[in-house]
């Protein structure tokens, strides 16, 4: 290839500048960021004709070669785009700015349960009708697998007129995709694009199309139409169907390979809320910060008052304390439980014992005989090798062998595919102390079962201890009935609520251990790019899983009770949650193998047929929200941020956090300075038939609660009746915690609320 000579002027200086002027171009151009930038509506200068057309000059006026990436109008007033640090700083300095903030990446937090909820038996109590179509329920994820049986719109009626939403085309993607039950499919990539640059089609559809398959497993959970003989392998089978399979179902696809990012969030939050969806489903989170700079809680806001039901996932960071997200409390924030059923897959050892474990393994067998069996960390030059990270097990040590493999840093059945690549035969994946017993079933590639720590620990002695170890793995399907459940998971993320522990959070748990749903067919059930197999339905867990749970049934509550606000829902959610198995013991927590505590399940496991009549509602509305605000010190910028418009705490008026009207009770107490004495007030709202409640306190010995009135008397719906509760304790170390709880029952129903307290 012939190389052009291009010839220089002796003395042309700017020719000479030119390169470098091109490099200090470029590099500012690589420091510049993505950034968030809320306005102050009501400050726009009049000579402005439309706000878009302010946005625009605000942002010329710091930067000429800057683009608009979204406009936002219902989630925020404002719009994204690339600055620089120092842009950014000018830009915040800008009239009718009132913050700048840079974007956050956010991550995915990654049938049997119309059954265990009771909603098969029940089914005559919820509505099938029109009423019930009419909900439409909006999942921002990876997107959809249209083909999806679960999408079926076989008997829906026409899409409901108060829909306002596009089924949008893109890569494998048309408007045919979209019919009478998936009404709604659009895609956000401008802020993914701007940071990670064009979207790779040869890896990933840039359409609302789901190449990764949770968005899939979520929305079908949610909603999810009717499906006979759903299985994975087998596994699990039965008939599918989501929590409110006569629902609508809109997808907003936010997360590609890289990751979710808040300008996307806020855009398709925007589109959703405009879109005119009833609930929003998001099994996503991000870093914790305060409300007015998480994107996914300022959209959540605007939804709120719109009437719009949010709900979480609470995030797969448990059982560390303070490990959760979306704490906001206009968001209701989900954990996870068990359901009852499991995958048993049992190690047998050269020693005759066995032990159980759990797997969702489908192909050949492994050979009838015992097998030799090693540690990976004995057959790996790696430092990590117990780990079974790539490349690092030895073929010549591994080949034709069972090995076992430590849990931890890479993806469970990567290790399985790492055994497989040596020439392992089979694979024993131990828990450690990070994970401890708790169990989860995958869809292995080569015969394998995951034990507990105890389990593994058990195993690890006669491998270590026999001069010539043998095993071999027996598979046992899928066994129902199994107890206790629900326990609570210990990926599950846990309070204290780091932003406001005022707040109990999580608000309640729901199932989110191997659950069946629908899947992509772009990927097989393990996500590996070597897993060539390909499923209508998959087994997996997280909270992810559990957030659309509740925000299926929500979507029931909804088409059941029309006139109730976001709050009443989460309130009738809340209040009906059941903390005891029937046998009267306290839920368990698989972490420690002791009782739950609200910090662990907040208000306890979702009961839908309960919550369908909860008898009293804890209501709240924006206005309540704002006074929150106000308790916070947020300053007059922040709660516009949120709010989208001015509003004014009232100066000299006492706010308190303990004023918000929330369905749990959270107190921090000092940990020095003797007792302290706090007091609650909450406002019942009758939502059934008259009658008078009367109230009933438990408590451990840490805290004595008392309440005032000790009886409730409605006379007629929507009827208010409110209460003070009085919280006196002694000084405890700091970190201690309390528990108790109070129920208001009119002899029929139980209207109950958790209470955690923390010495700090």
């Amino acid at each position: 290839m012939a190389i052009r000579n291009i010839r220089i002027p002796p003395f042309s200086v700017a020719a000479l500048l030119l390169p470098l002027i091109l490099h200090v171009a470029a590099a500012a151009e690589e420091k510049k960021e993505t950034y968030i930038v809320h306005m102050a509506k009501s400050e726009m200068p009049a000579e402005f004709l439309d706000h878009t057309h302010w946005y625009d000059a605000s942002l010329k006026s710091v930067s000429a070669s800057a683009a608009i990436l979204y406009t936002y109008t219902n989630a925020v007033h404002g719009f994204s785009t690339r600055l620089t640090p120092e842009e950014a700083r000018a830009m915040e300095a800008r009239p009718g700015i009132l913050s700048v903030l840079p974007e956050l990446r956010y991550q995915l937090h990654t049938t049997r349960t119309p059954s265990f909820l009771g909603l098969d038996q029940n089914a005559a109590m919820f509505l099938e009708s029109d009423s019930a179509s009419d909900i439409v329920v909006g999942v921002l994820d990876t997107g959809v697998w249209p083909e999806s049986p679960s999408f079926d719109d076989t008997g829906f009626g026409s899409v409901p007129s108060s829909w306002r939403g596009e089924c949008e085309i893109g890569t494998n993607f048309t408007k045919s995709n979209c019919n009478k039950k998936l009404i709604g499919a659009r895609y956000f990539a401008r802020g993914y694009e701007a940071t990670l640059g064009p979207i790779d089609e040869s890896k990933e559809s840039r359409s609302p199309r789901d190449d990764d398959g949770h968005g899939t497993h979520t929305s079908t959970t949610a909603a999810g139409s009717v499906v006979s003989g759903a299985s994975l392998f087998g596994y699990a089978s039965g008939t599918a169907r989501g929590m409110a399979p006569r629902a609508r179902v809109a997808v907003y696809k936010v997360c590609w390979i890289g990751g979710c990012f808040s300008s996307d969030i806020l855009a398709a939050l925007d589109k959703a809320i405009d879109d005119n969806v009833n609930v929003l489903s998001l099994s996503l989170g991000g870093g914790m910060s305060d409300f007015y700079r998480d994107s996914v809680a300022v959209g959540a806001f605007a939804a709120m008052e719109k009437g719009i039901f949010v709900s979480c996932s609470a995030g797969n960071a448990g059982p560390s304390s303070y490990s959760l997200s979306n704490v906001a409390p206009w968001i209701t924030t989900v954990g996870a439980g068990t359901l009852d059923r499991d995958f048993p897959a049992f190690v047998s050892l050269g020693n005759g014992k066995n032990f159980s474990g759990v797997s969702l393994f489908k192909g050949g067998a492994l050979p009838g005989k015992l097998l030799p069996f090693v540690y990976a960390g004995n057959v790996s030059n790696a430092t990590n090798g117990n780990l079974c990270m790539t490349g690092s097990l030895n073929p010549e040590t591994v080949r034709g062998k069972i090995v076992l493999c430590d849990r931890g840093v890479n993806p469970r059945v990567q290790k399985g595919s790492v055994v497989k690549e040596a020439g392992g035969l089979g694979m024993v994946l131990a828990n450690t102390a990070a994970n401890g017993d708790e169990l989860v079933a995958d869809a292995h590639l080569l015969p394998a079962t995951g034990v507990g720590e105890t389990t593994g620990n058990a195993i690890k002695e006669y491998l270590f201890s026999d001069s010539n170890p043998t095993a071999t793995v027996l598979f046992e399907g899928t066994k129902l009935g199994i107890e206790p459940s629900p326990v609570v998971a210990a990926f599950s993320s846990r309070g204290p609520n780091s932003i406001t522990p005022e707040i109990l959070k999580p608000d309640l748990i729901a199932p989110g251990v191997n659950i069946l749903a629908g899947w992509s067919g772009a990927v097989g059930p393990t996500g590996l790019a070597e897993d060539g197999r390909r499923v209508g339905f998959n087994i997996i867990s997280g909270t992810s899983m559990s957030c659309p749970h509740v925000s299926g049934l929500a979507a029931l509550l909804k088409a059941a009770h029309p006139e109730w606000s976001p709050a009443a829902i989460r309130s009738a959610l809340m209040t009906t949650a059941y903390t005891a198995y029937k046998n009267g013991k306290v839920i368990q927590d698989v972490s420690t193998g002791k009782p739950a505590t609200a910090y662990d399940q907040g208000a306890g496991h979702v009961d839908p047929v309960s919550a369908l009549n909860p008898g009293l509602v804890y209501d709240l509305d924006a206005e309540d929200y704002l006074n929150f605000l106000c308790a916070l010190n947020y300053t007059a910028a922040q709660i516009n941020s949120l709010a989208r418009r001015n509003y004014s705490c009232v100066a000299g008026k006492s706010y308190s956090v303990n004023d918000l009207n929330y369905p749990s009770f959270a107190l921090t107490l000092p940990a020095q300075g003797g007792s302290s004495v706090v007091r609650h007030t909450r406002t019942l709202t009758n939502v059934g038939p008259p009658g008078t409640y009367k109230v009933s306190v438990t408590s451990d010995d840490s805290v004595k609660i008392a309440v005032d009135p000790e009886s409730l008397t409605f006379g007629q719906s929507k009827e208010k009746k409110s209460y003070t509760v009085t919280f006196s304790a002694a000084a405890r170390p700091s970190s201690a915690n309390g528990f108790g709880r109070i129920e208001w029952s009119d002899g029929k129903r139980v209207v109950g609320s958790p209470v955690a307290i923390t010495w700090v």
